[in-house]
């Protein structure tokens, strides 16, 4: 006699029925590679490829769904109990239905969960992003100036920025110190005076600026004079004064919150230590900082990094056409044909409106077609569809990013190639590196928006208090205003922080819940569990 099936059983089922839904919806099983089994999974199948299918099209009977319960991912995600519990808690449909929400939580979950967990903050936070949106581009151009000036003097910067009135009184005039870029003990004599400075005799490398700045932070200035380990970075590369005038626009822009300076600068030199030590070069560093959210979603999604390194060319020529590129990564699988044949894709665009994988987004394919600069770096690197195809899950998943991939990061990460992909080997130090970045881009943003009056010393803190929070919502602030007012989401996210954690350390996990179609999979899940329950 057959029994009822138990809320548990129920449960487990429901999740599979989402994931099934959520993978099938993009042929994962039939079109992506796992990173490899997890010590005791079975081992995944080899990829079965057939024709392109529609989210329409996709049954649970579909031959993808046993292929897809072989790989980690799904191991993973259906057999942990805390993801079960994840998965069924009332929240988790309003986070799937946000896919670049999630992709920036699954960069860094461990942040997220702590700020959901007090609403009041999280808000304030969000409503933070919004005020500081209009200072972005001036930022963001701050942080490229400033970690271009860091990189080459770490040590001596971040002496600096130990005392940060004493980094910001510089950087309000860096002229005025540049000539104690040829004796770091001149700027030791005159540091050590304190508020005496403004009635010191004039020496060769002082001046009329130099000493009211020191006198109006004596204390401040008196300290780095009597730190040993600060004037012995410092003595070692008295270079870093000449190259605060070279940036003095950076500098200058950040100049008003010392504190935020400071940590800009700090977070600015981590960044360089953790990229540079990888081997990306300095020139690159500038264009990283700049474009700070996009690379912080390649760092989540290392086989896509790894993948644009090795078609930097091709990928700069796709991405001058955004809305293309959003198109094609969105369904990366039904490209994979124009693999050997550049001439095939440049002819199916001119008809965009004729094929159904581009007719949605026809003008954009159809400029595509007509851009002989692009299309001669896709001529000459075709495998690049190929690359994605490989890696339809994860491209799916910063698909909503496509505009943040600008031509000027793929440039860099392709004029540094091998160490982009030997970073993407090395998720723990490109993970580092990332926030690093995003620390530096809080910061420059913290301290640019409340020169404009756009902040409040409040929410500054605030944003000083969850740096790498605050810079993914800046990147997206109507899409975490929307979370905010949903108490229900922000208890998922605080409530099961270890399912979130677990899944973030998964990359073909995290792909899946960023996918832009794993909200309708849900959404058909549900309807279908509830439907069993019914019946039942």
């Amino acid at each position: 006699m057959a029994t009822a099936i138990s809320h548990k059983q129920k449960m487990y089922l429901a999740t599979a029925g989402i994931l099934a839904f959520g993978i099938a919806a993009y042929g994962v099983g039939r079109l992506y590679n796992p990173l490899g089994p997890s010590a005791g999974t079975i081992a995944p199948a080899q990829r079965y490829v057939s024709a392109q299918v529609g989210e329409g099209d996709v049954t649970l009977g579909d031959t993808s769904v046993p292929q897809l319960m072989q790989t980690d991912a799904f191991e993973l995600m259906v057999k942990d109990p805390s993801f079960r519990a994840l998965a069924a808690s009332p929240g988790f449909s309003a986070l799937a239905a946000q896919p670049q929400v999630m992709a920036a939580m699954m960069a860094n979950p461990k942040a997220f969960a702590a700020l959901a967990a007090n609403p009041s903050a999280f808000a304030g936070l969000s409503k933070a992003a919004q005020a500081a949106s209009a200072a972005a581009p001036q930022a963001h151009q701050a942080s490229a100036g400033l970690i271009n000036a860091v990189a080459a003097h770490q040590a001596a910067f971040q002496a600096l920025a130990s005392q940060p009135q004493v980094l910001a009184a510089i950087a309000a005039n860096p002229a005025a110190f540049a000539s104690f870029s040829s004796s770091a003990s001149a700027f030791q004599n005159l540091a050590s005076k304190g508020a005496a400075a403004s009635f010191a005799p004039g020496q060769p490398h002082w001046g009329n600026a130099a000493l009211a700045a020191v006198s109006s932070n004596a204390a401040a200035f008196q300290q780095i004079a009597a730190d040993n380990k600060a004037m012995s970075a410092i003595q070692a590369d008295p270079q870093v004064f000449s190259a605060l005038a070279a940036n003095a626009a950076s500098f200058k822009a950040l100049s008003a919150q010392p504190q935020a300076l400071s940590a800009a600068v700090n977070s600015a030199a981590l960044a360089a230590h953790q990229l540079q030590s990888a081997g990306v070069s300095n020139a690159a560093l500038s264009a990283l900082a700049a474009n700070t959210s996009a690379f912080s979603a390649l760092a989540a999604q290392p086989q896509v990094l790894a993948a644009i390194a090795a078609h930097a060319n091709a990928f700069s020529a796709l991405a001058s056409h955004p809305q293309a590129l959003a198109a094609i990564m969105h369904n990366a699988s039904a490209f994979s044909s124009f693999a050997n044949n550049a001439s095939a894709f440049q002819n199916a665009a001119s008809k965009a409106a004729a094929d159904a994988r581009m007719a949605s987004n026809a003008n954009a394919f159809q400029q595509l077609a007509a851009d002989n600069k692009a299309m001669s770096a896709l001529s000459a690197d075709p495998r690049v569809f190929s690359a994605m195809g490989q890696n339809a899950l994860a491209f799916a998943s910063l698909a909503s990013n496509a505009r943040a991939m600008s031509p000027q990061l793929l440039s860099a990460i392709g004029s540094n190639a091998s160490a982009f992909s030997g970073l993407a080997s090395k998720a723990s130090q490109l993970s580092s590196a990332a926030q690093a970045l995003q620390s530096l881009d809080a910061h420059s943003m913290v301290a640019s928006a409340a020169a404009a009056k756009a902040l409040n010393a409040s929410a500054s803190q605030a944003i000083l208090a969850n740096p790498q929070a605050f810079s993914a919502m800046a990147a997206n602030p109507s899409a975490f205003a929307a979370l905010a007012a949903q108490p229900q989401a922000l208890a998922a996210l605080s409530s099961n922080q270890k399912a979130w954690a677990a899944l973030a350390a998964h990359p073909n996990a995290a792909a899946l819940m960023a996918n832009p179609s794993f909200s309708a999979a849900l959404n058909q899940a549900n309807a279908g569990v509830a439907s069993q329950s019914q019946s039942n």
